[in-house]
C-alpha cells in the first residue's frame, strides 16, 4: 500500500507543493520525481528493507523529492546538515550504517574524502548517488511500505553527550503531523481559489524536527504550498512577507531577533509594508528555544502577532502548545497537544502536585521508536512507557512553564535548585545586556557556582560589582551570578540553541 502522505499528495496533484528560486513544483512533480529517485536508489532491488540512506542536499525541491524517494523505496532517511563540519558528517554516516549516500555535487568532495568511506564501501557496498545524475525514465514497481516501518533517523544536538540517532516510524510521523495540523488548524481547501490555500515560508534547517515535521511535512500533508529558501537572509524573508500572501510563519527566537533588527533599520514606509505583510498571516510560531519576553513584545508591536510558543523535542515531536484561539501567556508553552499525554514527576518518579516543579514525561503515538542501535539508552529513556524528557517544568493555572534542562539549566548551588532560564530572563532586562547564558560551574564550596556569559548592547563597560548590585535587586542572592564573562557572541548549534556545555568551558 502507499504511505498516507503519498495518498494525500495524489489528491492534490495539480496544486503547487514547493516553490523555490528555481521555480514552482506541483504535487504531481513531487510524486513523479520521487518515484524516479526511488527507482534509482533501488537499482535492481525490490525493497530497501530499511537500509539507511544518508543525503546531503540544500533546502529545496531536490531535498524533498529525495526524502520521499527514500521512503518510497522502503529505506530509512538520514538527513545530513549542510553546515556541519566533516567530523559530524562522518559520525552520522558511520553511526547510522548508511549504505547509500545521495548528495548534491557541491558536497561530493567532502563526502568522498571522509576517512571511513573505504571501509564502509567494503563492508556495506556504499553507493554514491549525485543529484546531477540523469534519473531513469522507466519507473520500477515500488514496494508496499507499511506505516509501522522505520522512516527517519534524526540526530540529537548532543548537548548532553554524543549525538544519538532518534528513530521514528511512518506512524510516529503521521501522529506528530496530524496532532499539529489539528491543533493549529491547517486547512486543506480543495477550492480552486488559490487565495484560500495555506502558504508557509520555510527558512529552518532540514536536518531537524522543527523544519522537517512542523513546517515541511505538515504543509505537504495539508496540501499546502511551501516556499523554501536555501538559507536565511533577513531582507529576503521580509521581501517575501511583504508580498502579503503567506498564511503561516514558523521560526526560532534568533530569527525573530534578526528580523526585528532589520525592521528597525528600515524606512518608515518599508516598516509599514513589513507590518502589513505580517498582519495578513493567520499564525506565527516560535520554538526550539526560550523566547525572551522583550522579543515577544517587540514582535507583537511590529507584526500584531502574539507569537505562539510550543514545546517539543526530536524524540517526541511537539507535546505542548499555547492555544491557536484564546489567551497565550508569555513564558508558558500551554497545554498538551491532541493525542499527547504529559505528566510531571519528581526524582522518584512520583507525580507532583500543581505548582511543584517536576520532570516532563510524555506518552503518545508520536513518541519515537528507539535510539538507533542503542538499546541501553532507549531503555533508560523510558519509565513505565513514558518518555523521560530530562526537562523540568511547572504547571501554573493549567499551563506549563519550562524551567530548563535537568542536567544543564537546573543549577544546584548551596543547597538550592535554581533555574538558569529564570535568571536569564531577568538578566535580559538589564539595559546593557543584549544576550546571556547562565550556567552552573563546578565548585568545591557551593557544589555549583552560578556564572553568566554576557553579550553587551553598547560600548559601556560592565563591572561585576555594578552587575551584582543591579541583579541583587531583582534576584535572590543565591541566584545572582558570582562570575561574569563578556563575549562577542554565544556559542550556538545549527538551530540557534546556545550550547551550554561550551559556555561552561569558557569559565574553566
Amino acid at each position: 500500500m502507499n504511505l498516507p502522505l503519498i495518498i494525500r499528495a495524489e489528491e492534490h496533484s495539480e496544486k503547487i507543493a514547493i516553490t523555490t528560486t528555481d521555480g514552482s513544483f506541483t504535487y504531481r512533480d513531487l510524486l513523479h520525481t520521487s518515484s524516479q529517485i526511488a527507482t534509482n536508489i533501488l537499482q535492481n532491488a525490490e525493497d530497501l528493507q530499511e537500509e539507511r540512506v544518508a543525503f546531503l542536499i540544500p533546502p529545496g525541491f531536490e531535498y524533498v523529492a529525495t526524502q520521499w524517494g527514500i521512503w518510497r523505496a522502503g529505506g530509512i532517511a538520514v538527513p545530513l546538515c549542510v553546515s556541519h563540519p566533516r567530523p559530524e558528517l562522518e559520525y552520522v554516516i558511520t553511526d547510522s550504517g548508511a549504505s547509500i549516500i545521495v548528495a548534491h555535487p557541491n558536497f561530493e568532495s567532502i563526502l568522498r574524502s571522509l576517512p571511513p568511506q573505504a571501509s564502509l564501501a567494503e563492508e556495506h557496498n556504499l553507493r554514491f548517488i549525485l543529484t546531477s545524475e540523469t534519473l531513469p525514465s522507466h519507473i520500477a514497481r515500488l514496494p508496499e511500505v507499511d506505516i509501522t516501518r522505520r522512516a527517519l533517523i534524526l540526530y540529537t544536538s548532543g548537548t548532553t553527550g554524543k549525538p544519538k540517532g532518534v528513530v521514528t516510524t511512518h506512524q510516529n510521523i503521521q501522529a506528530q503531523v496530524t496532532s499539529l495540523t489539528t491543533a493549529w488548524e491547517w486547512t486543506s481547501d480543495d477550492s480552486p481559489a488559490e487565495t484560500l490555500r495555506e502558504r508557509i515560508l520555510h527558512i529552518l534547517p532540514l536536518h531537524h524536527i522543527h523544519g522537517i515535521i512542523n513546517v515541511l511535512t505538515c504543509a505537504l500533508w495539508a496540501g499546502a504550498e511551501c516556499h523554501i529558501l536555501s538559507k536565511f537572509d533577513a531582507e529576503t524573508v521580509w521581501n517575501r512577507i511583504c508580498d502579503g500572501d503567506l498564511t503561516l510563519f514558523m521560526a526560532v527566537p534568533t530569527i525573530y531577533v534578526k528580523l526585528i533588527a532589520a525592521w528597525e533599520t528600515a524606512s518608515r514606509e518599508r516598516q509599514k509594508s513589513m507590518s502589513e505583510g505580517c498582519a495578513k498571516m493567520r499564525l506565527m510560531v516560535s520554538g526550539s528555544a526560550a523566547l525572551p519576553v522583550q522579543v515577544l513584545e517587540k514582535w507583537q508591536s511590529i507584526s500584531s502577532h502574539f507569537l505562539l510558543e510550543r514545546y517539543g523535542m526530536t524524540e517526541i515531536g511537539m507535546a505542548l502548545s499555547n492555544p491557536l484561539h484564546g489567551e497565550r501567556l508569555s513564558g508558558y508553552v500551554g497545554k498538551p497537544l491532541p493525542e499527547v499525554e504529559v505528566r510531571l514527576v519528581d526524582e522518584n518518579g512520583h507525580l507532583v502536585p500543581g505548582g511543584t516543579p517536576g520532570e516532563i514525561q510524555v506518552r503518545g503515538p508520536g513518541v519515537f521508536l528507539e535510539y538507533w542501535q542503542n538499546p541501553q539508552a532507549t531503555a533508560k529513556a523510558f519509565q513505565d512507557g513514558w518518555f523521560c524528557t530530562g526537562d523540568t517544568a511547572v504547571v501554573e493555572d493549567e499551563n506549563y512553564r519550562i524551567l530548563g534542562r535537568m542536567s544543564v539549566d537546573i543549577i544546584k548551588t548551596g543547597g538550592y535548585k535554581v533555574s538558569a532560564l529564570e535568571i536569564e530572563e531577568v538578566l535580559r532586562s538589564h539595559p546593557d545586556i543584549q544576550e546571556c547564558a547562565v550556567v552552573g560551574v563546578a565548585d568545591i564550596e557551593w557544589g555549583e557556582r552560578v556564572c553568566a556569559a554576557l553579550v553587551l548592547q553598547g560600548s559601556q563597560p560592565l563591572t561585576l560589582e555594578s552587575f551584582r548590585s543591579w541583579a541583587k535587586e531583582r534576584l535572590a542572592v543565591y541566584k545572582v551570578p558570582t562570575q561574569i564573562l563578556i563575549v562577542e557572541e554565544l556559542p550556538r548549534n545549527a538551530m540557534g540553541k546556545v550550547t551550554k556545555p561550551t559556555v561552561i568551558e569558557l569559565f574553566c
